[in-house]
This record gives C-alpha cells, sequence and structure tokens, in this order.
C-alpha cells in the first residue's frame, strides 16, 4: 500500500527540522511541492534546499503542482476555503494516482507544524474519503511559527494560571478581543486587525519570516508598537511580495 508523510518542517530555518523529521524525508521517494505562484517561490526554494540538505539517497524525485487559485475576497469565506480544499484533494489524488507507485512512500513538506492552520490533513482526509486511492498516511509534527515567534522574544506562551487563545486576524476584527483571556495568538492576519483593539494596557511580540534571513522582529506596548509594525510589514511586503507573519497580544492582569 501506499504511504504518505506529512512532514512539518519548521518555521523557515532549515535547523527547525527534527530527528524525526529527517528519519521520515528519508523513507520518501517522492516529494509532493505545492507551487503557490511566483510570490512564494522562496519557499519552494527552502523546501527544495532541505531535501538536499538531509536526504542521503539522491534518487528522489521532487513533483511540483500548481496549487489551485482561491477566492480570498468572497463574503461566505467558509464555503469559500471548502471549495478550494475540495480542488486541492481532486488535484492531490491525481497525483498520488499518477506519481507515487502502489508501494511508494510519497511526501508532503509543510511549512511550521502540521496539525496548526494547516490545510494538509484535512484534504488528505478528503482523498481518502472519496475511495478511488488507497494509502496510509503518518503526521510528524515541526516547530510552528508560534514558538518561533515566543522563543526569538525569549518569553513564555502562557503566564501562570493563564488561558491562552489562537484566533485569526479575521475573527479578531470581527469579534475584538476573545473573552476570559489575557493572551491571545493571532495568526493569518493581512490587516493589522490589532489596530481594532484599545490598545491600553495592552503588549505585542511581532514576528515575520521567522527563522530565515529576512527575518523581522518588533515588539512593545500595542500604542507604540503597533504603528511601527504596519509600517515595516507593508514594506517588507512590498519589498518581497509576500509575508508570513503572526503576533501574540498580552494584556496587563490585575494579579501582576
Amino acid at each position: 500500500m501506499r504511504r504518505l508523510l506529512v512532514i512539518g518542517i519548521g518555521a523557515g530555518d532549515p535547523e527547525h527540522v527534527t530527528a524525526q523529521a529527517v528519519r521520515a524525508l528519508n523513507e520518501a521517494e517522492v516529494f509532493f511541492i505545492i507551487d503557490k505562484g511566483v510570490a512564494a517561490d522562496e519557499l519552494v526554494a527552502l523546501r527544495r534546499a532541505i531535501c538536499e540538505r538531509f536526504v542521503e539517497d539522491p534518487s528522489y524525485r521532487i513533483v511540483e503542482v500548481p496549487d489551485p487559485p482561491r477566492d480570498r475576497t468572497s463574503a461566505a469565506y467558509g464555503t469559500a476555503v471548502d471549495d478550494w480544499r475540495a480542488r486541492r484533494a481532486e488535484t492531490w489524488e491525481a497525483l498520488l494516482r499518477d506519481e507515487l507507485g502502489e508501494d511508494g512512500v510519497g511526501a508532503f513538506l509543510v511549512w511550521g507544524d502540521p496539525s496548526l492552520y494547516d490545510s494538509t490533513i484535512d484534504v488528505i482526509e478528503r482523498v481518502l474519503a472519496a475511495g478511488r486511492v488507497t494509502f496510509s498516511y503518518e503526521v510528524i509534527p515541526g516547530i510552528s511559527a508560534i514558538h518561533a515567534l515566543t522563543a526569538r522574544h525569549r518569553i513564555a506562551l502562557n503566564r501562570v494560571g493563564g488561558a491562552v487563545q489562537i484566533t485569526t486576524g479575521r475573527r479578531l476584527a470581527a469579534g475584538g478581543w476573545p473573552p476570559d483571556v489575557d493572551d491571545v495568538v493571532v495568526m493569518l492576519d493581512a490587516d493589522c486587525s490589532f489596530r481594532e483593539l484599545d490598545p491600553a494596557g495592552v503588549e505585542i511580540y511581532w514576528g515575520a519570516y521567522l527563522g530565515t534571513p529576512d527575518e523581522l522582529l518588533l515588539a512593545g506596548p500595542l500604542a507604540d508598537a503597533g504603528p511601527e509594525i504596519e509600517r515595516v510589514r507593508a514594506q517588507a511586503r512590498e519589498r518581497k511580495g509576500w509575508i508570513m507573519d503572526t503576533y501574540l497580544l498580552r494584556r496587563s492582569r490585575v494579579d501582576e
């Protein structure tokens, strides 16, 4: 039976690749790399560099496949995402059928960790559910952007007795600060949604291109650091054509 390995490769630094991931890399015969267009060429290049660095047998193959276009402007966000994932599943099913032998081992190299704000596992489950291609799969965890962020800022993710919530920029903008938490990690924020919050008593820890030579880090009171983050982020996106960033918002607590 075909085997598929979903390998977390960390947030951008090849040194993030774990010993378990190296073992998995050396089991794979075919690496499937999703091409998201010219703006993400660096992400494809890094995946290729990781294979060159860690895979001992040079006979492996790399198969690049264009990612289906995604409607990011639709008001029906959930429906748009579901449609995109369905089209991804169709593409990946054909990949597994045509590019991987019945006893072959393939791999997807996932930025960060496959279980955190990533669609790979869901798309693979859709392919399995269709029942036209049979395979088993294994998930190898990676260092997430969240852990890279807190490490680079030299802070702990949680505080004593406190809860942490992970949310998106879209939800932060729509609903404001989540209730009953003082520490909020924000992912997938294209619009600097922190600008919609009351900055009083809030610290922000922000990072972009974490683990790469272009890494950017800023932190401080939201009232002061927020505008600077907006400026630096806009400049970086204009320069590179893409950006991946995340941030932690930390509100002062009465017990501190």
